[in-house]
């Protein structure tokens, strides 16, 4: 297996030369099942809630999966700097399938959530440790087909996804959500095996100079994981009363932050921290304004539930495009791919207002998500990218745990935004009053995005 200076491999292929067959499959399978799993749990909720009679919990199987999803990130991104990423790749595909079977076999709402907490420190775990397998087997030329390969991964499952589980859920039961993934993950796992094998034989598996430990990093996870989930509530129930849990969540946000992110992350300060702080601009303004997109073409336009959710697909299908595109791109400087998409982004975000209004062509919104997924697409596999050059071999986990961090904080305060907007000022049967400000803002911020980037764009 090639160290990740060495030149790209001899049959031309960055993902499936002879030496990285099995780390791509296992990247690929691995990332897809979890996908699979985040998309389809939404479906069949309302089914396993009333099974389990647990209505007063709706919404903490996404909570609970969310909290622990922090904390396995922060920590599995300290070993990875510690020990290298092997530790990490033989535990969280087994969190996340321990915690399938435990949802699967659930018998009531707190076993279920038990279950949750188990996928979401497994698949937290597993992100991280992928992202430092990919420094460790791919050379920084060919990383971009790699962390395309990883974005790609999700667009079958949203495709096909909340479908399929539908269809699970209708004619079978809701636990095949859960239990039919664990043997694929099994399988995905079990692959994993050669890899960890060829990485321990490695001298640059694990760091000879890892950074300096970083004190109170598990309580800053513990203060993110409560915020993140106090933001995320406060999104699901937009009312008076979750502004203020949401503003609490914040609060104890705000100090966890200064521990979890590279130094100037929220001031953008160049180099590391602003790309960083771009992977959060980025998922929060695209996902804020994605999340109303099917609330707006049903309650202002009419739409079907079908029609309103195609838009989402069609991004789906722009963000795979572009992610293929990219990584033929070796020759572009990676901050200038993620300004691309920022712009991308921005336009189609301010386009989106559009449709706002009843008297606006709803149409629309198919070419612009298009636009805006082929921003996503551009821009997100170059910032993982960026994120690995300019870390040393010990704090690669870190920071990448910190582009994660970064990633839920912005999409959940964003869409938070949202709903607080649709409380205050419209409600989810008249949207357009939150919406309209709400896009424009969003635009604003994938704007800011770009030009914050651009003073890491070396000038030719």
């Amino acid at each position: 297996m090639p160290s990740s200076t060495t030149p790209a491999a001899e049959s031309g292929s960055a993902l499936w030369a002879p030496d990285r067959r099995v780390p791509t499959l296992a990247l690929i399978l691995l990332v897809t099942l979890a996908a699979f799993e985040a998309m389809s749990v939404g479906t069949a909720l309302p089914t396993l809630v009333a099974e389990l009679g647990g209505q007063d919990l709706y919404s903490w199987p996404f909570t609970s999966f969310l909290a622990a999803s922090v904390i396995g990130t922060v920590l599995s991104g300290r070993v990875c700097d510690r020990l290298g990423p092997v530790p990490s790749l033989v535990v969280a595909p087994g969190l996340f399938f321990a915690g399938l079977v435990v949802a699967g076999v659930a018998d009531n709402m707190w076993v279920l959530l038990v279950g949750r907490v188990l996928q979401g420190a497994g698949a937290g775990a597993q992100i991280v440790a992928l992202y430092v397998m990919v420094a460790l087997v791919y050379p920084e030329r060919d990383r971009p087909a790699a962390f395309g390969a990883l974005s790609a991964a999700w667009v079958v499952p949203s495709l096909v996804g909340p479908g399929l589980a539908g269809l699970a859920t209708e004619l079978l039961s809701w636990r095949v959500v859960f239990l039919g993934l664990a043997p694929l993950v099994l399988i995905g796992w079990l692959l994993l095996i050669p890899v960890v094998k060829t990485l321990r034989a490695r001298p640059d598996a694990v760091p000879e100079q890892p950074d300096a430990p970083r004190k109170g990093l598990p309580l800053a996870a513990v203060c993110a994981a409560v915020g993140l989930s106090a933001l995320t509530w406060a999104a699901e129930h937009p009312q008076l009363s979750s502004l203020f849990l949401g503003l609490g969540g914040l609060v104890l946000l705000a100090p966890s932050l200064r521990r979890l992110l590279p130094p100037g992350t929220l001031r953008g300060k160049s180099g590391l921290p602003v790309v960083v702080l771009s992977r959060g601009l980025l998922s929060g303004s695209f996902f804020a304004v994605q999340a109303y997109i099917p609330l707006v073409l049903s309650n202002v336009h009419g739409y079907s539930p079908t029609l309103a959710g195609v838009p989402l697909t069609v991004g789906s299908l722009g963000w795979s495009a572009a992610a293929a595109w990219q990584a033929r791109q070796r020759d572009v400087q990676s901050e200038v791919m993620i300004r691309r998409g920022f712009l991308l982004l921005a336009v189609a975000l301010a386009g989106a207002v559009l449709i706002a209004p009843a008297w606006g062509p709803a149409w629309l919104i198919y070419p612009l998500w298009a636009i805006a997924g082929f921003g996503m697409g551009t821009a997100m596999p170059n910032i993982a990218v960026r994120v690995l050059a300019l870390s040393t071999p010990g704090d690669r986990g870190f920071n990448g745990a910190a582009a994660q961090v970064c990633d839920m904080f912005g999409s959940a305060a964003l869409i938070g935004l949202g709903g607080v907007l649709v409380g205050a000022i419209a409600s989810a049967s008249q949207p357009t009053a939150a919406v309209i400000p709400l896009d424009l803002v969003m635009a604003g911020f994938a704007l800011l995005g770009a030009a914050l980037i651009s003073r890491n764009v070396t000038k030719s």
